[in-house]
């Protein structure tokens, strides 16, 4: 019996990299998994291709509307649609599934709407009434893989938290690091979304780097906090700083931490703590990653050093922002749901150069 899975914002960047993942995983290339109704608002009614060439094989498909009639019946549906909209549809989803008797499909969340367990911190960044919070979606924490394998909705982690949060968890877990944490990530134009901005202009973003948000004003801030404050009862504080940087894909993370531990049992502490992680490699002591190895892939690159003189933890972290950052995460998760192996259809290989 086939799997059946729908996308709601399959015209989006986040929903043509899912698809573009569903279409080379082998469940789908063995009639095991089947791509349904991929979903649009305005652009309902016009191809794929149009929006999509590099989605051959769905080419000819036609957006259909975004409506519960329209999801209701698949086995998982994807939402990567923009944050406050997710929460009702899921709702009405699940309510529409109950009326009829039936399971509620597997819901798999791209967007915020489901990540924060405050609900004061979710008002107060994202100015909407709060929805609940989701198993979150990130296998490599502690415990989550086991969660989200028993989770029927799955919240998948923002792509900043990501990439800060693999940089800086076993670091925290283990004690090593004072609560004072700091971070810095350069992203691609692509996080931005695919809406029109003249700020993601190419004549704005070519040649150029842009702090944004500076100050703790980042939206990811608390999921980060969230994220860390998990991992120890020591208390945590996190000044986060996004930058927009002239590249289409990919985010390099830089996170710093006061410790007074060596370099060499830094180097130890993360092996150990990512030997069995499918998806993070953590690199020889003394070479640091770059953007474009992980490019297309769903792998983590870290490195850690130690500046001895300033008592100063230094780890650096890249991802490509719509695989890892989003829709690999979401396939990632949708195996574990599904029971198949954690791995299929994602890429351990990026493109380069």
């Amino acid at each position: 019996m086939s799997i059946t899975v729908a996308i709601a914002g399959a015209t989006g960047y986040a929903g043509s990299e899912i698809l573009r993942l569903l279409l080379t995983h082998p469940a789908y290339q063995n009639g095991e998994l089947v791509i349904g109704a991929l979903c649009a608002n305005s652009n309902a009614g016009q191809k794929v291709g149009e929006f999509h060439p590099h989605l051959a094989p769905l080419a000819d498909r036609i957006f259909a509307e975004t409506s519960i009639d329209t999801l209701s019946g698949h086995d998982v549906v994807f939402m990567a649609l923009p944050h406050g909209h997710s929460g009702p549809l899921a709702k009405d989803l699940a309510e529409a599934a109950k009326s009829r008797g039936e399971q509620a499909p597997i819901v798999i969340d791209c967007a915020a709407d489901f990540r924060l367990r405050d609900d004061k911190a979710w008002e107060k960044w994202y100015q909407c009434a709060y929805q609940g919070a989701w198993t979150y979606g990130l296998p490599e924490l502690p415990g989550h893989r086991d969660a989200i394998s028993h989770a029927r909705t799955v919240a998948v982690p923002g792509c900043f938290p990501t990439g800060a949060t693999l940089a800086l968890y076993p670091a925290v877990q283990a004690g090593i690091t004072a609560g004072d944490l700091s971070v810095v990530s350069f992203s691609g134009t692509s996080g931005a979304g695919k809406g029109a901005k003249v700020a993601n202009l190419h004549a704005e973003v070519c040649g150029s780097a842009k702090a944004y948000n500076v100050a703790g004003r980042h939206r990811h801030t608390p999921e980060i906090l969230q994220n860390m404050q998990e991992l120890t009862e020591q208390d945590i504080t996190v000044s986060f700083t996004p930058v927009l940087a002239p590249m289409t894909r990919g985010i390099l993370t830089t996170a710093f931490a006061t410790t007074t531990s060596s370099p060499e049992a830094v180097q130890q502490l993360y092996e150990e703590a990512y030997r069995n992680e499918p998806f993070v490699q953590v690199l020889p002591y003394g070479q640091q990653p770059q953007s474009k190895s992980v490019i297309g892939s769903n792998n983590v690159q870290i490195a850690v050093d130690v500046d001895t003189a300033a008592k100063r933890l230094v780890i650096t972290a890249v991802i490509d922002n719509l695989v890892k950052g989003t829709a690999g995460a979401a396939v990632q998760c949708m195996n574990l749901m599904l029971g198949w192996p954690e791995t299929s259809g994602l890429y351990t290989v990026g493109l380069a150069p």
